[in-house]
């Protein structure tokens, strides 16, 4: 059903230094990085889509974060959401609320938030329930 997220910065180099790691741990592999046209993009080990891709804004303008605007990254485990946060502040973002589970949205909803170096907002989640450990 998507195609493709699309997140705005103002320095394509810094951005994906940022975000490289963090969609590797989601198993997720770099399809292009042009840091002459401001692009970048990422795709699933396994698919072509969806696409989650980083530019320079089309219009010359500075990026900006939309106001509610937000992209929610899903995660095979909450292993995963607690080690995309701390490694997402550990390169510069900052925190808009720790990996905890949040009840209101369904019992098993595990996630957490944080902004990038150009403050958009991101979420990495999980709707699994926690994983038991074997007798």
């Amino acid at each position: 059903m998507i195609s493709h997220v699309n997140v705005g910065t103002n320095d394509i180099v810094a951005a994906q230094a940022f975000y490289d790691p963090l969609m590797v741990r989601l198993g997720w592999r770099l399809r292009f990085f042009d840091a002459p046209a401001g692009q970048a993009g990422w795709q699933p080990a396994t698919g072509r889509f969806p696409l989650f891709l980083l530019c320079r804004p089309f219009d010359g303008g500075p990026a900006v974060p939309g106001n509610g605007a937000m992209v929610a990254l899903l995660a095979p485990d909450r292993a995963s959401v607690d080690d995309i946060h701390r490694m997402a502040l550990a390169a510069g973002g900052t925190d808009e609320g720790g990996p905890g589970l949040r009840p209101h949205y369904h019992p098993n909803y595990y996630g957490a938030y944080f902004r990038d170096l150009d403050r958009n907002k991101i979420c990495v989640c999980c709707h699994e329930p926690e994983e038991t450990a074997a007798p």
